[in-house]
């Protein structure tokens, strides 16, 4: 099993206080977890139930 590669926005500039999230391809699933703690472990969603909490988010802020 490989490392899975975490990514954050690239609009997550250093001085936001860490309120950022980190996203992983996984095996079958997406993994999240918090920038400000990656060693506390990560949620992991299925593509369909990440694409709806991406929905969500976006009609939440637009």
């Amino acid at each position: 099993m490989s490392t899975p590669v975490w990514r954050k926005s690239s609009r997550s500039a250093e001085g936001t206080s860490g309120q950022c999230v980190e996203v992983a391809a996984l095996p079958g699933a997406v993994g999240v977890r918090d920038s400000k703690d990656p060693d506390a472990g990560h949620l992991e969603l299925t593509p369909n139930a990440f694409r709806e909490l991406l929905r969500k988010a976006v009609d939440r802020w637009t």
